[in-house]
């Protein structure tokens, strides 16, 4: 395996500056809203920088210094997971002195009546591209491949990293359908947005929850057999049944690597590649 990654890819890293998912976990903090840090083949990539995000880099031990963010990727435009993106750009560009960096994000972020990007944040950015199914990024750490179009209220994808070693993806909100299984398959490790544990039964069709449950969750994993599953962004009933029993639960009954997110937890790659998939 070690003659298989590049010397750049060896300190390839994911931590994850909060695991919160929907708004009473996010407005109580009863688990941080940071967001996920990507370092890839030397570049740092934040996705969904929710509120707190830019307090999280700062405090966290090694601190994650904005200023050394290659790029900031935006899955869609709720609250929990754009809400610093502004202030993350202005910190990545050194307040706007160094133009610099990349933003993907769908076009309503962007634009329309209501952007999440504010506008004067726009000349700040080298370059901004907009999310679209099927879309592929080429740079030379990675690639990444933009999902189809996700089960949710606004605009939403999921990502999907081909890096030498093997596929990393996300699976941000979404409702369950099918296609998920077909598109996510290929992946070696699977981090999934788990926010509910069970659904909740809509009145008179109302107030659908265009959220993952717990047991659609574990359809994903037992349909794809990734080398690896990550469970986070949780909901309040995801936070009382325990998330990391629910975890150790599925890993059992499905002989499957899984486990359960936290605050400022660090998945170091290619020690994951270099042994536990060899």
């Amino acid at each position: 395996m070690d003659s298989l990654i590049p010397e750049r890819h060896r300190n390839d890293y994911i931590k994850f500056l909060g695991t919160a998912g929907a708004r009473f976990v996010v407005s109580k903090q009863l688990r941080a809203s940071g967001g996920l840090w990507f370092s890839l083949g030397g570049k740092n990539i934040l996705v969904d920088p929710g509120p707190g995000s830019l307090l999280r880099c700062l405090k966290s031990r090694p601190k994650m210094d904005p200023v050394k963010l290659d790029g900031l990727i935006l899955t869609h435009r709720h609250i929990d997971h754009s809400n610093d993106i502004n202030i993350l750009v202005e910190a990545m560009t050194n307040g706007g002195r160094e133009q610099k960096g990349f933003l993907l994000a769908p076009v309503d972020t962007l634009e329309g009546d209501d952007p999440v990007v504010q506008k004067y944040i726009h000349r700040f950015l080298e370059k901004i591209e907009l999310l679209q199914e099927g879309k592929i990024f080429h740079n030379q750490s990675f690639s990444l491949e933009v999902s189809m179009p996700h089960a949710h209220p606004v605009e939403t994808y999921g990502l999907k990293f081909k890096l030498p070693y093997g596929t990393l993806s996300l699976v941000s909100d979404t409702a369950f359908f099918p296609s998920l299984i077909d598109y996510y398959k290929d992946s070696d490790i699977l981090i999934i947005n788990v926010v509910i544990y069970r659904d909740h039964i809509p009145e008179n069709g109302q107030n659908k929850i265009y959220h993952l449950n717990y047991r659609q969750a574990k359809e994903l994993i037992y349909s794809i057999k990734p080398s690896l599953a990550v469970l986070t962004h949780f909901g309040m009933d995801m936070l009382e049944h325990k998330p990391h029993l629910l975890a150790q639960q599925t890993q059992e009954e499905l002989g499957i690597k899984v486990i359960a997110a936290n605050d400022g937890m660090k998945l170091d790659l290619y020690q994951l590649f270099s042994t536990a998939f060899k």
